[in-house]
């Protein structure tokens, strides 16, 4: 399976608390709930099709409980996103939950040890996309490990400051190739980017031309 990553972000990098208040408040972060006014019609196509695609999801901890508690509660059988995350199998990357105690429907297994083997061997398991939302200390461990094969984004006009980041602390430089890109009338920009090598260059006159020479 592919393994790819879908994440709301600000313009600052941070993907803390996109849906709420109170979803994620840690750090003392306080202003959870920056998606809800450019969510619009595009920015839910764009989700509903990443859900679409769903054959199996892969969460932290965190994460887990905050959807665990939240979309079982969605049982409108017209939600494509709430018929994909309750009905697909879920793995847990989590040191403290046992798998008999996990509380969502389709918990299929739960990481304690060795995870970016683990992960690997989710990945071989079969075809089709293993995905990964929010999530994101298991986040920095699939980009400094190099799993990642897809990160999808979104990418809202809005400043928060202080709080978890996407990039947070990159043991490597990384490069991606923008495959798709899509603005959203609400200023949203969704982004699908897929690893590429890292590349630098320099800016040399010759001829008394300014010439890029990759490094």
């Amino acid at each position: 399976m592919r393994l790819v990553a879908h994440e709301f972000m600000t313009l600052d990098g941070v993907m803390q608390g996109p849906g709420g208040a109170e979803e994620d408040t840690a750090g003392g972060f306080r202003w959870g709930g920056w998606v809800a006014p450019a969510f619009d019609e595009t920015v839910s196509s764009v989700v509903t099709g990443w859900f679409e695609r769903t054959d199996e999801l892969l969460f932290g901890r965190t994460t887990y409980d905050m959807m665990a508690a939240y979309w079982p509660l969605v049982t409108d059988p017209a939600d494509p996103v709430a018929q994909r995350l309750n009905t697909a199998p879920k793995h847990v990357v989590s040191t403290t939950l046992r798998l008999e105690d996990a509380p969502w429907e389709r918990t299929a297994s739960v990481i304690a040890a060795d995870v970016p083997q683990r992960i690997q061997d989710l990945k071989a398991l079969g075809d089709g996309e293993l995905q990964v939302h929010g999530s994101w200390q298991l986040l920095q461990t699939l980009l400094d490990e190099g799993l990642l094969d897809e990160l999808r984004l979104i990418v809202f006009p809005v400043v928060v400051g202080r709080g978890k980041r996407l990039f947070d602390d990159v043991q490597r430089p990384s490069g991606f190739e923008v495959a798709d890109a899509r603005v959203a009338p609400s200023g949203a920009v969704a982004m699908t980017l897929t690893p590429a090598p890292f590349r630098t260059a320099t800016y040399e006159v010759v001829d008394g031309k300014e010439v890029m020479v990759e490094e």
